[in-house]
């Protein structure tokens, strides 16, 4: 892989079940165990997955017209079975409006294709998760 192709966050503990995700450009997330209002992993999993497909379908149909409305449902049911927890039956779901007009007309007629093209070429994340990419763990130092 080269430089360019390389994406990562540093996580440090700041509290008992609290942490902080710092990208190299300086910006941070709060994240911890579901005990209080800050994001879990699964739902930072979540908001990964219709935000990257988000920007996607909003590159494409914005062209054309900004959206009335422009809001992302993302569910899915987390279970324990076999293979261990994880997350099953994902849905990512879109509320899009445009206006009245030749460019809202143009950005419905291709907001379907958007969505399409997202999930099955553009989006790394949903992409990561249905090729079902495998995830190496180690330990560095003194554990």
């Amino acid at each position: 892989m080269t430089d360019d192709s390389l994406r990562s966050v540093r996580i440090e503990r700041t509290a008992p079940g609290r942490f902080v995700a710092t990208n190299p450009r300086g910006g941070q997330i709060v994240f911890g165990s579901g005990d209080d209002a800050d994001f879990t992993p699964v739902e930072l999993l979540l908001a990964a997955l219709g935000g990257c497909t988000a920007i996607d379908v909003d590159i494409a149909t914005a062209r054309h017209a900004a959206p009335d409305e422009f809001a992302v449902a993302v569910s899915g049911d987390k279970i324990s079975d076999e293979l261990g927890a994880h997350m099953a039956d994902l849905e990512v779901r879109f509320q899009v409006t445009f206006p009245e007009g030749t460019g809202g007309d143009n950005a419905r007629k291709i907001l379907p294709r958007a969505v399409r093209t997202s999930h099955d070429k553009l989006c790394t994340v949903s992409r990561t998760i249905e090729l079902a990419t495998p995830v190496t763990s180690t330990v560095d130092g003194g554990a």
